[in-house]
């Protein structure tokens, strides 16, 4: 038996790297509002986060102003934005040998349901997944932790079978804390956008530095 059969996935920084597609919708939103456009790589700390937040900590928005953002930048996402994206190398065989191997997997995104969709179909790794959970455009269902409780649900597990059967893979500390908030193993890997010492700080059980360590603590 897997170390953990259900395997829930983040998506940005995790399966896809997303550098140009979310950096540029925030430089055109905070170009919309008139506000100061830093450089892409200058915006990094957007990818992971919820935007709402991250508008507010990064750009000192109020609420009502990161709404605002956050239209602005589904303006250019919705139709651009969500598609200047990549697979990380490895990402498709991670994904194959862990169907092949038994487990299910799930996606569970902070990222809109909705264009989380359209992501993985339009890179070809819908096919691998038992549950796409995301949250929705009316700003319901944003935290990683309530992601995390719907893929439960989808799954029809409940919080104690989660808790002895699930892991949340994740690049952000977002997605370890939204794992133990819930009662579950959190995993991170370096190669997505958290910055030195995130991860540990977090408290992630293990830590991943390339597509390969993962997929062997996965199938340990």
């Amino acid at each position: 038996m897997m170390r953990y059969p259900y395997v829930l996935f983040d998506l940005d920084g995790t399966l896809t790297n997303p550098k140009e597609g979310i950096t540029g919708c925030v430089q055109y939103a905070l170009a919309k509002m008139g506000r100061p456009v830093p450089t892409k790589d200058e915006l990094l700390p957007f990818i992971g986060p919820p935007l709402w937040q991250s508008f507010m900590e990064y750009c000192g928005m109020t609420k009502e102003e990161s709404e605002q953002a956050v239209a602005c930048y589904r303006e250019r996402f919705g139709t651009i934005g969500l598609f200047e994206n990549e697979l990380y190398p490895g990402i498709l065989p991670l994904l194959s040998h862990l169907k092949a191997a038994g487990l299910k997997l799930a996606l569970a995104t902070s990222k809109p349901e909705v264009y989380a969709v359209q992501i993985v179909e339009k890179y070809g790794i819908a096919p691998y997944l038992d549950v796409i959970c995301g949250s929705e455009l009316s700003g319901e269902r944003v935290a990683k932790a309530e992601v995390i409780e719907e893929t439960f649900r989808r799954f029809g597990l409940t919080p104690g079978q989660a808790a002895a059967e699930c892991v949340m893979v994740g690049d952000r500390k977002h997605d370890i804390i939204g794992a133990k908030t819930c009662g579950i193993a959190g995993v991170g890997v370096r190669f997505g956008y958290a910055e030195e010492g995130e991860l540990e700080a977090a408290g992630a059980d293990f830590i991943a530095g390339t597509v390969e360590e993962l997929e062997n603590w996965l199938l340990a």
